[in-house]
């Protein structure tokens, strides 16, 4: 069956990745995209607009629930802003459309308000979408369940200039995982160091950002031992593994009931 699938944002880094990528699925069909409001592409046809004429005509909106009143949806991506992402959320409950997002940045009323939405559809919340990720992810529970509390974590990841929240989403979440694996707070983690910081407090989890160029995302786990270190890393080199892995959330999201699901969930 054919999944019609909306994409939020579709001019943007992401959300062009997204249409590039679900015009090569032979199961999926892009019925609606969206721009920001005040746009001059809205109204406009997503093809001109991506100069790749003669494909089927899909005109950009600037405004979601407008488009979910006129289309026929079974699925939305959203790769948005945290405040857009809320508001698009709510759109889709009421219209009872799968939502698909990969928003970072989000504060944790922020993350309530996504909690309220899945309670009506199926939403789907990662901040990062990539297989690649999800194996680091299981790969560093296990590394730091196996070491203990004896060896010293600590993050590093890289972005391109134009991202706008630090630390990452997924550093973030990787941090999370090694301090679920070793029994510790979230308020062990350790955003950033200066001045005179004095010994490392034990149970620390450290999470450095940089910031340049194009880099499209690293990301850096290391374990600190006695003369020793561990260091597990993943590098993205396009943004075709976030867009394959939105796409695949989608298709495994649209015969799901409503719920809050991670990209775990699609992997296992």
């Amino acid at each position: 069956m054919t999944l019609r699938l909306a994409v939020v944002g579709a001019l943007g880094r992401m959300g062009q990745a997204i249409v590039l990528r679900a015009s090569k699925e032979a199961d999926m069909v892009l019925v609606g995209a969206t721009v920001e409001p005040g746009s001059e592409w809205a109204g406009k046809p997503l093809s001109k607009a991506l100069q790749r004429p003669g494909e089927e005509e899909v005109l950009l909106m600037d405004n979601l629930e407008t488009l979910l009143a006129s289309t026929q949806v079974d699925a939305v991506i959203d790769f948005s802003t945290p405040s857009a992402t809320v508001a698009h959320a709510a759109q889709c409950a009421k219209a009872k459309v799968a939502l698909v997002v990969g928003t970072t940045g989000l504060s944790e009323a922020q993350k309530g308000a996504l909690e309220a939405a899945a309670q009506k559809v199926p939403l789907l919340w990662a901040p990062n979408m990539s297989v690649g990720i999800q194996v680091l992810s299981l790969a560093v529970q296990e590394m730091a369940r196996r070491l203990g509390e004896e060896w010293e974590v600590e993050i590093l990841e890289i972005h391109h200039k134009l991202k706008k929240d630090a630390p990452s989403g997924t550093a973030l979440k990787l941090a999370q995982d090694a301090a679920g694996a070793l029994g510790l707070s979230k308020e062990k983690l350790r955003m950033e160091r200066c001045g005179l910081i004095g010994e490392r407090p034990k149970g620390e989890i450290g999470i450095q950002s940089l910031r340049g160029g194009e880099v499209v995302g690293e990301h850096t786990v290391y374990f600190f031992g006695e003369g020793e270190r561990l260091e597990l890393t993943h590098k993205a080199q396009s943004r075709e593994q976030f867009a394959k892995g939105a796409l695949r959330a989608a298709r495994w999201l649209k015969e799901k009931p409503a719920g809050l699901y991670g990209m775990g969930d699609v992997l296992s």
